[in-house]
């Protein structure tokens, strides 16, 4: 998949743009989730249909941030996993458009002419709830009044599962109540984060219990803190282990930042140093202070019986 940064003004002779007849399918996409998917799958069966390239084009950073929404500097999916996931689905190439304050300021009609007219779409697909433009004035009806018939757009139907609309902020909001079930049932796949194991302060291998220490590689969306069951997927191996989320309430470190601290099961490489991939697999519990080691050891034993009986 080709990925094609493009910004505002669109500058045609110095940038290395798709431009021609094409199918997009346009949205923030974070998370890639069952709705997403769906939208993205219309747009590629309208491409095969057609005899057509098909692409997305996503913004970055995420809109809600630039509009000052905090949050939304949190990702469920950083730019490259999202990448990653465009890529696993198929799709041709990704235009990732700078949003910022001269892209947030184009009304409707001219983000039509000044972009989607520019590179000379064929198709436009999005969700039902896409909008566009200053103060995001423009909806999927006002798209298909601005086309003026130079491009065709087809809109998605919310997606549903067990009576709920599929989207990121309900994944959001069920990541932060650990219910991990959810998530999982949502997205279609796991929730996972990534990152570069580091050096720690090795208190785990003195109780029996060595741990790598994750240091995120972007900035996700962290789960509530606790303790859960998970893959992962470090040197191309994958194993199943524990993850402790927290602040280690236990040896008193005075951290507000959350650390995450991986048990793998059978597993005594040093990997310091390397990339690895968590998926979470299963909520186990909250995480909490003991009133001894003798007690923390206890109930990590019992975390990794319950571990091994959800993976």
């Amino acid at each position: 998949m080709q990925v094609i940064p493009i910004s505002y003004p669109i500058d045609l002779d110095g940038s290395p743009l798709f431009v021609g007849e094409q199918v997009v399918a346009i949205g923030d996409f974070d998370g890639v989730h069952l709705g997403h998917q769906e939208v993205i799958g219309r747009a590629l069966r309208t491409g095969k249909k057609l005899g057509l390239p098909t692409a997305i084009m996503t913004f970055s950073p995420h809109p809600r941030a630039v509009m000052g929404k905090d949050k939304y500097f949190e990702l469920l999916t950083p730019m490259r996993k999202k990448m990653e996931m465009f890529a696993s689905l198929g799709v041709s190439h990704t235009y990732i458009v700078t949003f910022d304050a001269s892209l947030m300021r184009l009304t409707p009609e001219q983000f039509v002419d000044q972009v989607l007219h520019l590179l000379g779409v064929n198709s436009v697909i999005c969700g039902f709830d896409f909008t566009f433009g200053y103060q995001g004035k423009g909806t999927p009806d006002s798209l298909c009044e601005l086309s003026h018939g130079k491009f065709s757009v087809e809109v998605v139907r919310p997606f549903h599962m067990d009576g709920e609309k599929v989207s990121s902020t309900l994944i959001r909001e069920s990541l932060h109540q650990g219910d991990i079930d959810t998530v999982t049932r949502l997205l279609g796949r796991p929730y996972s984060i990534s990152g570069i194991v580091v050096d720690g302060e090795k208190r785990g291998r003195t109780i029996g219990f060595p741990t790598a220490n994750l240091q995120l590689d972007e900035s996700y969306v962290v789960p509530t803190n606790g303790v859960y069951a998970i893959k992962a997927s470090v040197n191309g191996q994958t194993y199943n282990g524990v993850m402790n989320i927290g602040v280690k309430p236990t040896f008193t470190t005075g951290e507000l930042k959350p650390s995450f601290e991986a048990h793998l099961f059978e597993f005594s490489e040093q990997i310091y140093g390397e990339h690895m991939n968590v998926e979470l697999i299963a909520f186990l519990r909250p995480e909490r202070k003991f009133s001894s080691i003798d007690e923390l050891i206890t109930q990590i034993k019992l975390d990794a019986e319950a571990a091994k009986m959800k993976l």
